[in-house]
């Protein structure tokens, strides 16, 4: 371990935490060290498999040796944990989103302004080749000025292949709040903060019926967020972006992400992954299919359930946080534009509960892009793909 190295433990061994404890290994700047979860068992075995510690949750939040507390409890409990996480003088990094609640979002930020400990929030996608590309295109003026754009995402839902999927259909779940995040937070990053939002929502089917393997089989499970949502946000740069989400399709069909300028038109990867390639289109020319350099591509990758495989980095974002912490600079995936995303994902039912356009209270910066300098990041994902 360098002395830039900070040290970080995971609370909650669930589904996801298979991701962040196996990417960690191929990042330089953070180690995970430790995991904890109120089942002994599922922690015993997620620090067997990956070689770290074992510890109760209050353990990990009282561990010297922990300097960065990856929060992956189920969402309902995000904000309760990462209260406890700062609390604890931990730097505190969640899973989208962060909290149910703006009131939590709002009170998250606020406690760790206070503690003076950083505060970062997935998703990370935008810090992938792909999306970094994508960046890179806008800010080189390569659509011109944004006029508009579309969101679509429409799939079954996630009871067919999650081994626990309940958390998906109550507060805190439903399309937007787990698969929308990634589209607005890649907006944000690609054309800055939204100003206000429309929104009309609707539920498909009043319970889901669990069909993928495991103890929850067969189970069924009461609906109580909208899983259809379709609307529109008008960004402070004046682009207004139309979006359709829903989890109630039988046959998925294609995700898209795009944008329309003044100049061109683009086509962007999948934001709920990291690299993937930008069609663009010039003045109506035909499309130029623009690749991410071949490091967003480096393992280690995952198989979508459509087949592709796609580069998985699902931990960089914990990577920028250490890496600004040692620099002393602003980390990207900050608290300032998760709070943002959350209060406009939030907005999409507050506008179709009332029947009105929403107004964004809560703004944020661009993220920074990456520069070349940054690179040194991925030099163990390198060289585990050489």
């Amino acid at each position: 371990m360098s002395p830039t190295t900070l040290r970080a433990g995971v609370l909650g061994c669930g589904n996801i935490s298979d991701t962040y404890l196996s990417r960690a290994r191929a990042f330089e700047g953070v180690e995970i060290v430790a995991c904890a979860d109120t089942d002994a068992g599922r922690a015993s075995a997620q620090a067997e498999r990956y070689g770290v510690r074992a510890l109760a949750p209050e353990a990990l939040l009282a561990d010297p040796g922990v300097d960065i507390v990856i929060n992956l409890t189920p969402p309902k409990a995000h904000a309760a944990v990462g209260a406890g996480v700062i609390a604890a003088g931990k730097h505190l990094y969640s899973e989208k989103p962060l909290g149910v609640s703006l009131e939590e979002g709002r009170a998250l930020v606020a406690a760790a302004e206070r503690a003076g400990v950083r505060l970062g929030c997935a998703p990370d996608t935008i810090l992938g080749g792909g999306h970094q590309l994508a960046r890179k295109l806008v800010d080189e003026g390569a659509i011109g000025r944004p006029i508009s754009g579309a969101i679509w995402f429409a799939t079954r839902g996630m009871e067919h292949w999650h081994p626990d999927p309940a958390f998906f259909f109550q507060a805190g779940g439903g399309p937007i709040l787990d698969i929308g995040a990634y589209y607005v937070t890649a907006l944000v990053n690609l054309i800055g903060p939204v100003r206000r939002v429309v929104g009309i929502g609707a539920r498909g089917f009043a319970e889901r019926v669990v069909t993928s393997e495991g103890p929850h089989q067969g189970a069924r499970l009461p609906v109580e967020v909208d899983t259809l949502v379709v609307g529109a946000l008008e960004f402070a740069c004046g682009a207004v972006v139309s979006l359709t989400a829903t989890w109630d399709v039988w046959a998925e069909t294609p995700f898209r992400l795009e944008l329309y300028g003044s100049e061109g038109t683009m086509l962007l990867p999948d934001p709920n992954f990291f690299g993937g390639a930008t069609r663009l289109s010039r003045r109506g020319e035909p499309f130029e299919r623009i690749e991410p350099s071949a490091m967003a591509h480096a393992r280690p990758n995952r198989r979508t359930g459509r087949g592709e495989e796609v580069a998985d980095y699902r931990m960089l974002g914990v990577v920028d946080l250490a890496r600004a912490i040692a620099e002393g600079r602003g980390h990207r995936c900050s608290g300032q534009l998760a709070l943002h995303v959350l209060e406009v994902l939030l907005a999409f039912d507050r506008a179709a509960r009332e029947g009105r356009q929403v107004e964004i209270a809560s703004t944020c910066e661009r993220p920074q892009a990456l520069g070349p300098q940054d690179l040194r990041w991925r030099a163990a994902a390198d060289a585990s793909a050489a």
